[in-house]
């Protein structure tokens, strides 16, 4: 009896479909540009004007997101102190809260756009052969581009809406619209974090799931990346 031969998956059955001189150009450039969590040394792969862009959108969410930890971090600390030595509470340490985890959240999501960790079930993408993958993650980042942008625009007419009610914040006693105005900012720089990477699959012969992380896996760590 024939000895059974082993299953061989899909995409190397498939064979190389991108220059191997180009995919480990483009590996080496992910390396040096997705540093996970330290954004401050982020180089764009995209040329020109869309590279400033990319570097500007960087920049804006690492900002947006330390600044939002760490007055959050200050905030709570300043006011377990309060409570237990002074024996008096901050009053307005929840409502502040509430507003950084606002902010927080919708940076967040364009950080995870930027760096490809937002969920993706992707089960027949991978079983699928190169050149439709490759569309596929094009038009997947061109659609979900358009439904962020479409987002910003609902979440800045509900702010107005919110803005012209005038109301304030109890304890802050600053109007409320102050605080979901990083709803609309965040939709927005995801949006265009998407519009990027679309953009990035059509110029690069790669696959990317963002403009900083080539589609994969990385056997060393069992982390996508």
């Amino acid at each position: 009896m024939a000895a059974s031969q082993p299953l061989i998956p899909p995409r190397e059955r498939a064979g190389p479909e991108v220059d191997p001189d180009l995919l480990a150009q483009a590996e080496s450039q992910a390396q040096v540009v997705d540093d996970d969590i330290d954004d401050s040394a982020y180089r764009s792969g995209l040329p020109g004007l869309l590279g400033i862009v990319d570097v500007a959108v960087a920049r804006v969410e690492a900002v947006l997101l330390a600044s939002g930890v760490l007055l959050m971090a200050l905030n709570t600390v300043s006011n377990v102190v309060g409570r237990f030595v002074f024996g008096s509470s901050i009053m307005f340490t929840e409502e502040l809260n509430r507003a950084l985890i606002i902010l927080i959240t919708f940076a967040g999501i364009s950080y995870a756009a930027r760096h490809g960790r937002h969920i993706r079930m992707s089960a027949f993408f991978d079983a699928m052969p190169f050149r439709p993958r490759k569309l596929l993650m094009t038009l997947i980042a061109t659609v979900t581009a358009a439904g962020m942008f479409l987002l910003f625009w609902y979440s800045v007419d509900y702010v107005l809406a919110q803005a012209s009610r005038g109301r304030l914040l109890p304890a802050l006693s600053i109007p409320q619209w102050w605080i979901i105005v990083w709803v609309p900012v965040g939709f927005f720089l995801t949006g265009l974090q998407y519009g990027l990477t679309a953009i990035k699959n059509v110029i690069d012969p790669a696959i990317w799931l963002s403009t900083s992380t080539l589609e994969g896996y990385d056997d060393s760590n069992e982390e996508e990346v």
